[in-house]
């Protein structure tokens, strides 16, 4: 009967060891609009336009990024960090998921001991010199009564899921930088090539001004003011010229390379603005690696109000152990030297100070804190592809106004280089309509480049061609 209460004993056991004392997980709830507010220039995302994550920069149809984006995967070092973030946080879900399974230990010993001849008690036909030698196993297996292992095995598991959105989320974010990077470097070289032909414009203003002065048809003063503005604009060719180079040394860092050694050569070309498609914003959920990563980790932090729950309860561990021991070492392993032990261990907290308590309230309130934080990700996610949405439409209409300012500057410049030749204005008027017509190009450029540093930041809000299956994929 004894054998029989024995094994109910233990079949009870392993029928407990599947609960689990973690709350039933629900995701946070957070409020989800409809539809996006903004009327910008984008589309409804289909199943069959969704972005390419492995190359959603090949919207912007520039061989230069793509080669440039290609070996920032390969080589950039904080994305190869984060990857290996990502394999530590990988293997640590085996280190727990082992705590499922019996642990096996071997030991061999063998050694010369001697015992003091006025030990108490000492027989006095004992040896005082003997050999010892022994080999044994021993097995050891903690049965999950309250689900303790699996709950902190659910944990590690949801710990990986957002540390594996989490690589995500660095690469699209570096992917992201580069982008925008290889952007502006490209208005910036929209800018130089436009003020070294207005430099070229103001040299032959000078020259013009200079040939009047000695003919003696203007003063002193028109010449000091057309060789100011051509000095100003070659300080700015200059500042402009050092941004370049910040930026070239920005992504060359980026790309894994040494900035003395990296050159990107100049291209004006200008850059299609494509057309992103968003969907809704309840699909944006399913679609932002760093909102996965959020709401992973309030599943992670439900687990472990499981796992600090289990401690109020009993535990049970099997324990076994075996092998032999013999002062002669020829007689190791035979019958007589073999030994053996069997059985269970219980164990309970009595008394803990309130340990126990105090790790539950924490439990609670990281889990409380996780979840939090998942609505501030996914709220400030809305926010972003409205920002960028927005910015897209305006700085579009902007563009559009600041072209005709400097379509208008430009025919003002005309006019007044035409009175100046006949003497009906000073240089003054000319300086002035050039220093205009400049500003109005360099704004023409800026914005354009701006709209599409937007646009390049709403693939970003997006997620980039990302979506939460990548988490179950390779």
């Amino acid at each position: 009967m004894a054998k029989y209460r024995t094994l109910t004993a233990l079949v009870s056991a392993m029928v407990l060891a599947g609960c689990s004392l973690a709350p039933h997980y629900e995701v946070p709830d957070v409020p989800v609009a409809a539809q996006y507010q903004s009327q910008g220039p984008w589309t409804t995302a289909s199943p069959a336009d969704q972005l390419d994550r492995a190359g959603w920069w090949k919207l912007y149809q520039e061989p230069g990024l793509d080669d440039l984006e290609q070996r920032l995967i390969a080589n950039n070092p904080d994305l190869n960090a984060a990857y290996y973030h990502y394999v530590q946080a990988d293997e640590y879900i085996k280190q727990v998921k082992s705590e499922l399974y019996p642990q096996v230990s071997a030991a061999g010993n063998i050694q010369r001991d001697r015992e003091s001849d006025t030990r108490p008690l000492r027989p006095a036909a004992a040896p005082s010199d003997y050999t010892s030698a022994t080999l044994g196993v021993q097995v050891d297996y903690e049965v999950d009564l309250w689900g303790r292992v699996r709950d902190s095995v659910a944990a590690s598991k949801y710990e990986g899921l957002a540390s594996k959105a989490d690589l995500a989320s660095t690469q699209l974010s570096l992917e992201i930088e580069l982008a925008r990077s290889y952007i502006d470097l490209r208005g910036v070289d929209q800018q130089i090539q436009l003020i070294e032909s207005t430099d070229e414009d103001y040299q032959k203003a000078l020259d013009l001004t200079r040939h009047r002065h000695d003919a003696g048809i203007v003063s002193d003063l028109d010449v000091t003011r057309a060789t100011s503005q051509l000095a100003a604009a070659e300080s700015d060719l200059t500042q402009v010229r050092a941004k370049r180079a910040l930026l070239e040394h920005a992504i060359a860092v980026l790309v894994g390379a040494s900035p003395s050694d990296f050159k990107i050569e100049p291209s004006t070309q200008p850059i299609a603005l494509p057309v992103i498609p968003v969907g809704v914003p309840s699909t944006l959920l399913q679609r932002r690696p760093d909102v996965a990563a959020a709401e992973r980790r309030v599943a992670e932090a439900n687990k472990r109000i499981g796992v600090a729950r289990s401690a109020y309860f009993p535990s049970l561990t099997l324990n076994a152990a075996g092998g032999a021991q013999s002062s002669v070492l020829a007689d190791l392993l035979s019958a007589p030297s073999s030994f053996w032990t069997i059985g269970p261990t219980l164990g309970v907290y009595l008394l803990d100070g309130g340990k126990r308590r105090a790790e539950l309230n924490s439990a609670k309130a990281a889990t409380s804190e996780a979840g939090d934080r998942y609505r501030s990700v996914v709220l400030a996610s809305f926010r972003q592809v409205e920002d960028d949405l927005s910015l897209i439409d305006d700085l579009g209409t902007a563009t559009d106004q600041q072209q005709d300012a400097a379509n208008a500057a430009d025919k003002s410049v005309d006019l007044s280089l035409a009175r100046y030749r006949r003497g009906a204005v000073s240089y003054l008027d000319v300086v002035e309509a050039q220093s205009t017509a400049l500003e109005s190009e360099r704004s023409v450029i800026a914005l354009r480049t701006q709209q599409l540093d937007a646009n390049v930041d709403l693939i970003r809000a997006v997620g980039g061609g990302w979506t939460k299956d990548d988490l179950a994929g390779g």
